[in-house]
């Protein structure tokens, strides 16, 4: 039984009560409570508050009510602070309608019942709801604070509306918190996540140095990480540094995720060694970022070696680093080490499961993906969409589309997923009018096709030359369904014209596009012309290609194709001077094929594999019982002759 001190005043009780609220002990607060009324002494307008707060972490509503009782049988059910207090306690108990009763009732409302309120809407996603309680707070002359303007923000953010951001940002400037520097940490995050950079690096810049900290930083840096501005996050980086801020955990980890690419490992082994001088490289959650970091860079070792020197791991542990395995088509070793994971006693959860099916497809394992199949549905993942939306794809990418087919109409809820899994994987194999017959199905069903499906869709169109139907959807997409088209978009058109003969056409698409063509487009255009033996557009489109990646081996290829077919031997020789001079590598194509459910990769000219002297003895025994039989069909065709 727990014993609590006789206190003789109301006082006493309200500040062991605080202290129990401050250090999170709510189920103390009401054992508290109960044995102050014991004891002969009533609640005032200072109790209520910190009951309300302790009766909000449990989110209890049944405790609530009781509390709410307490209250309106006092003297105090009318004290704004108290009336607040409940207010907040109904919103945490997710009793919003309960909370709007009673904030309804409250005469006297000030800014802060109005903001508990519009958090409380906030947290539903009730956007309109929270406009119109800040325009009854400016009717009423209350005035909104840095609370009121964050509570808009956040609500703006589901929505990603840039000129609501903008507006609210006016809004703030207007009520004069402009100059807070909290608030001007959201307003660099709100401008990042709508994708407005320049904005957010505006309201950084006119942070004033001497108010400037960390977490603005912080918001810059994760604001370019998470739009891929790799070279603008070193940038900011390398300037946080020489104005002597020191980074945390917070800044480390939003550096290392922009550290994704092979080329980008350099920098993040330097960041890596940055964060062991920092002393954070002992973080759970930046060792494990270290292991996603040297992965999706290709320094699987690496990432082994952080993974097996661990402690403690967790299941974010184990995943990062068997989809780090995956993603580099190391599938033997990321089962080995999920069966490892099981036996250590870690349950593999959603984000295992799905980069193992991606792993699968990626490598085109298709033995591996049906039996992540039959563990997907063996361990209560069978009617998860999005597991079988995974699978759906896996199977389309192994050159399975019966199974990916007969999957999609078994999906007890189908989603735009489903629907654009099932168009890609029919366009990849090759099966275009099924991919057109269940386009206009889904349109049928009044499923809503996103940008992806526009793109599975016009991929279908480019693969099988249908330059009418290609128009038709890219059109439809803008006009019909008022989305903006992307350069994936304008690629496929790019090809299907091209293609098609249409090269003055295409260039004059790639001239409209809003935004800047990448290589992709003038890779597409450049192809084309070799096709079609076009050398002024392919000079064209070679020079664009020369500019981004003038270290590629492939345009240079086909821009000596296109010459060669127009014998100009002195450009093809021309060609490959630039190409030493620029120190372009050709990489060999390679051929994957698997075996006893273990892969094999071969290359041109390839002998380096362990069966190497087997694999060609059997390549030359194959290619003399090929002679053979093309010698005894010769002689039967000479026969019948």
């Amino acid at each position: 039984m727990v014993r609590f001190p006789k206190l003789s005043t109301a006082a006493a009780w309200n500040s062991i009560i605080r202290e129990s609220v401050n250090q999170s002990h709510p189920q103390k607060v009401l054992l508290l409570f109960r044995q102050m009324k014991q004891n002969g002494l009533e609640p005032n307008n200072f109790t209520f508050p910190f009951l309300a707060k302790a009766c909000a972490k449990l989110s209890n509503l049944k405790l609530s009510q009781t509390i709410h009782t307490h209250v309106v049988k006092s003297p105090f059910q009318s004290d704004i602070f108290v009336q607040t207090a409940i207010l907040d306690m109904y919103v945490k108990c997710n009793q919003l309608g309960d909370a709007y009763n009673l904030f309804e009732k409250i005469t006297m409302k000030d800014t802060a019942s109005y903001n508990v309120m519009l958090m409380g809407f906030v947290q539903s996603g009730f956007l309109d709801k929270v406009l119109c309680l800040v325009h009854d707070m400016r009717f009423a002359g209350i005035q909104p604070d840095t609370i009121t303007v964050m509570g808009l923000i956040q609500a703006s953010l589901a929505t990603k509306n840039l000129e609501l951001v903008k507006s609210i940002h006016a809004f703030g400037i207007q009520i004069g918190i402009e100059c807070d520097v909290s608030m001007a940490n959201t307003w660099i995050s709100a401008y990042s996540k709508c994708a407005d950079l320049e904005s957010a690096k505006s309201v950084f810049d006119r942070i004033d140095m001497g108010v400037r900290t960390v977490v603005s930083w912080n918001s810059m840096i994760a604001g370019y990480s998470n739009s891929n501005k790799f070279l603008d996050v070193l940038n900011v980086y390398k300037q946080m540094l020489s104005d002597g801020y020191r980074p945390d955990i917070s800044t480390t980890l939003s550096v290392l995720s922009s550290c994704n690419e092979p080329n980008k490992l350099v920098q993040g082994m330097l960041i890596h060694c940055q964060g062991i001088q920092l002393g954070c490289d002992s973080d759970i959650f930046v060792i494990n970022d270290l292991i996603s970091m040297y992965s999706k860079c290709g320094d699987i070792l690496s990432a082994r070696f952080l993974f097996d020197g661990m402690h403690d791991r967790t299941c974010v542990s184990w995943t990062a680093m068997i989809s780090g395995y995956a993603e580099n088509g190391n599938l033997n070793e990321a089962l080995e080490l999920f069966h490892f994971m099981e036996a250590a006693g870690e349950k593999p959860d959603l984000v295992t499961v799905l980069s193992l099916i991606s792993g699968c497809g990626h490598t085109g394992a298709l033995d591996h993906g049906k039996w992540i199949h039959n563990y997907a549905f063996s361990n209560g993942l069978r009617d998860n969409t999005v597991v079988c939306n995974a699978l759906i794809d896996m199977y389309a990418k192994c050159g399975n589309i019966n199974n990916a087919r007969e999957l999609f109409y078994t999906l007890p809820v189908t989603t735009v997923v489903s629907w654009t899994s099932m168009i890609a994987g029919y366009a990849l194999n090759g099966q275009y009018k099924e991919a057109l017959d269940l386009f206009y199905l889904m349109l049928e069903t009044g499923m809503k096709p996103n940008r992806l499906t526009f793109l599975a869709i016009l991929q279908a169109c480019t693969h099988a030359g249908l330059l009418e139907k290609g128009m038709e959807f890219f059109n439809k997409m803008t006009e019909v369904y008022y989305m903006n088209p992307g350069v994936d978009h304008y690629s496929c058109m790019v090809n299907l014209l091209g293609r098609k003969g249409k090269l003055e056409e295409a260039v004059e698409l790639v001239k409209s596009m809003p935004m800047k063509p990448d290589a992709g487009i003038w890779g597409a255009l450049l192809s084309a012309c070799r096709i079609h033996h076009n050398m002024e557009i392919g000079e064209y489109a070679f020079s664009r290609l020369l500019e981004l990646e003038p270290q590629v081996a492939v345009p240079y290829v086909e821009m000596a194709n296109i010459y060669a077919s127009q014998r100009r031997w002195d450009e093809v020789a021309a060609l490959r001077t630039v190409m030493k001079f620029n120190k372009v590598k050709k990489f060999p194509g390679q051929s994957l094929v698997h075996v006893n459910g273990n892969p094999h990769v071969f290359t041109v000219e390839d002998s380096g594999h362990p069966e190497a002297l087997f694999i060609h003895a059997m390549i030359g025994t194959l290619d003399l019982q090929l002679k053979e039989e093309h010698t005894t069909l010769k002689e039967v065709g000479d026969m019948i002759n």
